[in-house]
């Protein structure tokens, strides 16, 4: 058992080197980008292509690039098929998954979390400005949030979450978090409400 253990490590760090190398040019290629477009824009775009990378090995490249330009990145955070990320500030911590075609604004996601397929975590729920009747909307300033989701927590899919959620939460499929929502409950709908605790 502590032989098959010790072979899948080595098996796991001999993949994240190789990773590591395969991102080589995305990372220049990002560091060039994001002098001209910025962090956040040169951000999107990298992700948008490495989300295209199928499978075990796209898992692989997408971590050794997060890891290099987010505020932190796990190395073993799992990263499917479709993801992109928007803001260079976000953290993804230790044993994190996040399932696919969902698209991760401002968020520090705790360790242990699961996120399932196409949920969307914009960085708050104030990301455009709709004040002035006189400016389009696109052209309002807009305030940030970093969204945390806490350690533990499982997010169903499709849900939006612009809102921290507690630790050891789950959030119901399709579900829009517009309010903090406290640990260990079970909360569902449209907007999110508390069903029960999970004590």
């Amino acid at each position: 058992m502590a032989h098959e253990n010790g072979g899948k490590e080595l098996s796991k760090s001999l993949a994240r080197a190789i990773a590591t190398f395969v991102v080589l040019p995305p990372l220049i290629s990002f560091a060039v980008r994001r002098l001209v477009l910025g962090p956040d824009r040169a951000l999107l775009g990298s992700t948008q292509a490495l989300s295209l990378v199928p499978g075990l090995i796209g898992q692989y490249i997408r971590t050794a690039f997060l890891r290099r330009v987010l505020a932190h990145c796990a190395p073993s955070a799992s990263i499917e098929f479709g993801t992109i990320f928007s803001k260079v500030g976000t953290r993804i911590d230790d044993n994190v998954y996040i399932g696919p075609m969902c698209h991760i604004g401002l968020a520090h996601i705790e360790r242990d979390v699961l996120v399932g397929a196409a949920v969307h975590i914009p960085s708050g729920a104030e990301t455009h400005g709709i004040d002035d009747l006189d400016v389009p909307i696109r052209d309002q300033p807009g305030r940030q949030h970093l969204v945390t989701i806490g350690a533990g927590s499982w997010i169903g899919s499709a849900a939006v979450v612009m809102a921290d959620i507690g630790p050891h939460s789950v959030i119901g499929a399709g579900s829009v978090v517009t309010r903090p929502l406290p640990g260990s409950m079970i909360a569902a709908g449209a907007p999110a409400k508390v069903v029960r605790s999970r004590n």
